[in-house]
């Protein structure tokens, strides 16, 4: 059984839906279960200013990508890769890695937002 925690995590959509307002936009997919992402950053004077997204995934990528979606606003485009690091040990993000076999589907938002701040097409 999921954890009811996840699915209010992932339930929250309130950053979903891409706007195509900016050039910072990637799209990624998961080659073993098939979920895919595609994340939108508008950036300012190098800082996140929102991170919109949609997925075809399962609950576990949806939960990550609402999560990160609002760890990252406001955040320094060239600290990234440290706040995501402090992001993964949250407590929120320590409940959805309790799931180690789904541990692809969790990263996957991680990894298009790398593809998106380095322009990666």
């Amino acid at each position: 059984m999921i954890n009811p925690h996840i699915i209010k995590f992932a339930a929250d959509t309130s950053n979903y839906g891409i706007k195509k307002k900016t050039s910072y936009i990637a799209t990624t997919k998961n080659r073993i279960c098939g979920d895919k992402i595609t994340v939108e950053l508008e950036i300012n004077k190098k800082m996140i200013k929102r991170m919109n997204y949609e997925t075809e995934s399962c609950v576990f990528c949806q939960a990550s990508a609402s999560l990160l979606s609002k760890s990252i606003k406001n955040k320094d485009k060239n600290k990234l890769s440290l706040h995501l690091d402090k992001t993964m040990k949250n407590k929120n993000f320590k409940k959805l890695l309790e799931n180690k076999e789904r541990i692809n589907c969790i990263m996957l938002p991680f990894e298009a937002i790398h593809k998106a701040i380095n322009n990666i097409k």
